[in-house]
């Protein structure tokens, strides 16, 4: 059955490209950043309302990361490091130097209480949540890491990087357990099926591929999926759906179980986005979907099964 997707808001504030999108599944607040330093909250299930601001930096923000037991908002705080929010009272409660370079991914393992970040200098920086000290940080490559996924049943952290390769690593040593080398080029996004049984990953060359876990990591399905770079990929928090967003300025909806197009969200069909669409969420339990340009702006977009 193919979505429906009716866009109910352009939520606007941001002063330049929003980069960044984070937020906790169930919850209907998402968080968002980019490259004018300001980091901002939205609430999805009244979008009519402004944002909120909770930080202000000074440099561009690539990635937040969200920890919900303990209500922090970790940013990516290019050249910075690591800087973490407590969102009750908007204030910095811990601040981690890191080496001078841009931020692009953060995942977190609450099982292991530990950040993973991935640097633009190759490097994975691992933090202890506890005190947010660095634990080590890791050469993986000396291209830029832009993306990470983690396995947790798995024990597995997959990062993706500019040197067109996917590396899958045991997420406690760090040991390099599989290498995907035609991953794709420069793989800017990967995650893991809500099943934990498929990798999927995309990025430069606008293909999307998809990977068997349990198959030692090999390819199960690649397609052309957009005209650009794709950006990011996520899925939905009933497992029914893939999103993907590009710098085609298009998002589009695939049905999770069998890879088919199933809907084309863009400024003809849907008053989309102008420009490159950056990152995607599904906030609360609503069914909606939000995005973020180059534009500026975000989107609230409502997903129906008709």
């Amino acid at each position: 059955m193919r979505p429906t997707v009716r866009k109910l808001a352009a939520l606007t504030g941001h002063r330049d490209c929003v980069y960044a999108l984070t937020g906790t599944v169930g919850e209907d607040v998402v968080y968002s950043s980019g490259a004018d330093g300001l980091v901002v909250a939205w609430n999805a299930a009244a979008p009519e309302q402004d944002g909120e601001l909770v930080a202000k930096v000074e440099n561009s923000v690539y990635a937040l990361c969200r920890l919900p037991e303990r209500d922090l908002l970790v940013l990516g705080h290019n050249f910075q490091g690591v800087q973490v929010i407590d969102l009750a009272d908007k204030k910095l409660v811990f601040a981690t130097a890191l080496p001078p370079v841009a931020i692009f991914d953060i995942c977190y393992s609450e099982a292991r209480q530990r950040l993973y970040v991935a640097l633009a200098d190759g490097t994975l920086a691992v933090l202890r949540t506890t005190d947010f000290r660095l634990e080590t940080l890791h050469r993986v490559s000396d291209k830029s890491l832009r993306c990470l996924a983690l396995h947790e049943g798995r024990n597995e952290l997959a990062v993706g990087g500019s040197d067109w390769q996917l590396r899958i690593l045991d997420a406690d040593s760090l040991a390099e357990k599989h290498v995907i080398s035609d991953a794709t080029n420069s793989v800017f996004t990967c995650a893991y099926s809500p099943d934990g049984t498929q990798l999927l990953a995309a990025g430069r060359d606008a293909h999307l591929r998809t990977y068997a876990v349990a198959a030692g990591y090999a390819p199960l399905r690649t397609v052309v999926a957009h005209m650009f770079t794709i950006n990011h990929l996520i899925f939905s928090p009933d497992a029914r759906l893939l999103a993907t967003c590009s710098m085609d300025k298009s998002i589009k909806l695939w049905d999770a179980a069998t890879g088919q197009l199933l809907r084309v969200v863009d400024k003809a069909r849907s008053a989309g986005h102008g420009t490159s669409v950056n990152k995607l969420f599904w906030p609360g339990t609503q069914n909606r979907l939000v995005s973020c340009s180059d534009d500026r702006s975000l989107a609230v977009w409502q997903v129906g099964f008709s």
